[in-house]
């Protein structure tokens, strides 16, 4: 049951996502029939706490003794550039998951989690500006930048900001019923549920300053509808097969399937949302080959529809079309 929430503050904290712990677990919502947890904000040592961007600084009273009985224990956004996390920081976050505690990092919280080898061997996520770092300095961890958050194992790593919200009333939901998640949303004036493997709705990028095969990545996302493979990527690369996968998860954190799904994902978002195109049109377009596919990895990593998806984003002109194509399926 989730009942005490500790929020560990590290220099440089951002003070957007530690707003977000506060608003969700900080508030006494018993008035309204939602829940009221013991929350506690703490720091290696108590006394003052720089903030991101330095504008004004944070005054805690609490040391990490007040993690040693807590349900919950968040690490929000924080400067993670040069210096490491204290070892009695990460011993507390050790020392907590051990016990069975859930362990949630907010953003660039994620670094930490890292550091105290809580994210070695576990699918997580952080913003996708840090993901590549994530993955090139936890090789171990398997980092999903397209995801708003993940849960591995009680570890529980969301994505920049607003996701953090996301995250946090998902444990909600998980520990204590959808009414007690609803009740804080409704509050919040915020969805009551986004799932984690929803991305951001929004256009994005290559997702990794690739080096060597920059070139090459360009190119595939410009023939998104042609047949990849790895041997046929390879020989474009002018490398061989093993070198050629090494390359690419060194370079981008992930597999040149995975990659390509991502990619083609974005594809069908953007002719979802800027064309009237039939959904068969579209996964023939992103490279899906078929309406079936496409909606099984709308379904796998987004958690919705090409439907819905569209009802959701496109204009309303587009809405109607969704309606046709979704009673012909």
């Amino acid at each position: 049951m989730l009942r005490t929430v500790s929020v560990v503050l590290l220099p440089n904290v951002a003070p957007f996502e530690l707003g977000v712990a506060c608003e969700v677990f900080g508030i006494d919502r018993s008035d309204t029939g939602g829940p009221s947890f013991d929350f506690r904000v703490c720091a290696q040592e108590p006394g003052p706490i720089s903030t991101k961007g330095g504008a004004f600084g944070l005054s805690v009273d609490l040391d990490l003794s007040a993690t040693l009985d807590a349900d919950l224990v968040v690490v929000p956004a924080y400067g993670t550039d040069p210096a490491p996390v204290p070892e009695p920081v990460l011993d507390a976050l050790r020392a907590a998951h051990e016990r069975g505690a859930w362990i949630l990092s907010i953003c660039s919280g994620a670094f930490a989690l890292g550091e105290a080898g809580l994210l070695d061997d576990r699918t997580c996520t952080t913003h996708w500006l840090h993901a590549a770092e994530l993955a090139r300095r936890f090789p171990s961890a398997r980092v999903d930048p397209s995801v708003l958050y993940v849960d591995d194992e009680r570890v529980l790593t969301s994505a920049g900001t607003a996701s953090g919200i996301d995250a946090s009333l998902y444990l909600v939901r998980r520990e204590l019923g959808a009414s007690a998640a609803a009740t804080i949303a409704r509050r919040m004036v915020v969805p009551p549920h986004r799932d984690g493997g929803q991305a951001q709705y929004v256009d994005t990028p290559l997702p990794c300053d690739a080096d060597t095969l920059a070139p090459l990545l360009a190119w595939a996302v410009e023939h998104l509808d042609e047949e990849h493979s790895v041997p046929s990527l390879a020989a474009r690369a002018l490398m061989s097969e093993r070198t050629f996968a090494r390359r690419f998860r060194a370079e981008t954190g992930t597999t040149p399937a995975s990659w390509l799904t991502r990619q083609r994902l974005v594809r069908a978002q953007e002719l979802l949302e800027r064309t009237d195109l039939g959904i068969d049109e579209v996964a023939q377009r992103a490279g899906f080959g078929t309406a079936a596919v496409l909606r099984h990895h709308f379904a796998r990593s987004l958690g919705t529809s090409p439907q819905s998806y569209r009802r959701t984003f496109a204009g309303p002109a587009r809405t109607d079309d969704a309606a046709r194509d979704e009673d012909v399926a």
